[in-house]
C-alpha cells in the first residue's frame, strides 16, 4: 500500500513538473513521518523512500536511534532552541527557523561538534496568526543577520500554505515564496544559497511543483490520515 502511494506521489510530481517545463529530478520528495509507527516508516524504506520528516524532537531522536543509518531525516515542526542539541548531529536539514536567536543556538550546537548545520528560513506568507514563520518583509533582514553565523548555512526557503480545500487558492502562496527566493539570490550574500524551496503538502504539492517547489512534504498522502495515540 505505501509503495504504491509513494509511487502515485512520484508519479503526480513528475505530471506538475511536465506541465511546468521542470525536470522531475529537481523535486524532493520528503516523506512525513511524524505519528507513524516504525512498520509502516520501513514499509516506504523497502519501497526506495530514503528522506523523512519529523515534527518533533523526541520522535525524530527515537526513530534515528532504530531505522537505518543511510535515512536523512528533516526538521519540519517547530523547534524549541532547549532541544536543538539533541538533534544537531542528527539532522540534513531544519526547515524551520524563524528568528535569530534560534539560529544561533544553531550555530553554537553545531560549533560543539564541528559540524555546519543546513537550515531553511520559514516564511508566513499567508501571515497567518496560527503559524510560525518570519513575515516577507522581515526575512531579508533576518537572512542577513543569520549569513554571519559560521556554524549555520543558509539553503533556502520553506512556508506552510493555509489548508484550503482548491489547492489553486495557495498558488499566490507559492508564487510569493518563490519570488522572495530569486529576490535574495540576486543579493549574492555569503553562506546563503537559495537553492532550496521547500513547500507543498499532500493537498497541494502538484500546485507547489508547478510554481518552482524543489522539496514538497507528503504524510497523508503516503501513509494515509495521521493516528496521533499511535507515535512509535
Amino acid at each position: 500500500m505505501i509503495a504504491e502511494h509513494l509511487q502515485d506521489v512520484q508519479k503526480e510530481i513528475q505530471k506538475a513538473c511536465e506541465r511546468s517545463g521542470r525536470n522531475p529530478g529537481d523535486v524532493t520528495l520528503i516523506a512525513v513521518s511524524k505519528t507513524k509507527p516504525i512498520a509502516l516508516i520501513q514499509e516506504a524504506i523497502d519501497a526506495g523512500q530514503v528522506i523523512f520528516g519529523e515534527n518533533k524532537v523526541q520522535e525524530l531522536c527515537s526513530k534515528y536511534k532504530t531505522l537505518p543509518e543511510h535515512l536523512q531525516w528533516h526538521m519540519i515542526g517547530h523547534l524549541q532552541r532547549n532541544k536543538v542539541k539533541y538533534i544537531a548531529d542528527k539532522v540534513a536539514l531544519i526547515h524551520s527557523v524563524d528568528s535569530l536567536r534560534l539560529a544561533q543556538t544553531i550555530d553554537q550546537e553545531g560549533q560543539k561538534i564541528h559540524r555546519i548545520i543546513p537550515i531553511l528560513i520559514e516564511v508566513n506568507v499567508a501571515q497567518e496568526e496560527s503559524k510560525f514563520g518570519v513575515s516577507v518583509e522581515d526575512t531579508l533582514p533576518l537572512i542577513q543577520e543569520i549569513s554571519q553565523l559560521p556554524y549555520v548555512q543558509i539553503r533556502g526557503l520553506m512556508t506552510i500554505a493555509p489548508y484550503v480545500e482548491n489547492p489553486e487558492e495557495n498558488r499566490p502562496v507559492f508564487c510569493k515564496l518563490r519570488q522572495l527566493s530569486v529576490d535574495i539570490k540576486e543579493k549574492n550574500m555569503n553562506n546563503v544559497y537559495m537553492d532550496i524551496l521547500s513547500m507543498g503538502m499532500t493537498n497541494d504539492y502538484q500546485v507547489a511543483v508547478e510554481e518552482g517547489a524543489t522539496m514538497v512534504r507528503v504524510g497523508t498522502g503516503i501513509f494515509g490520515e495521521r493516528n496521533y495515540a499511535q507515535t512509535i
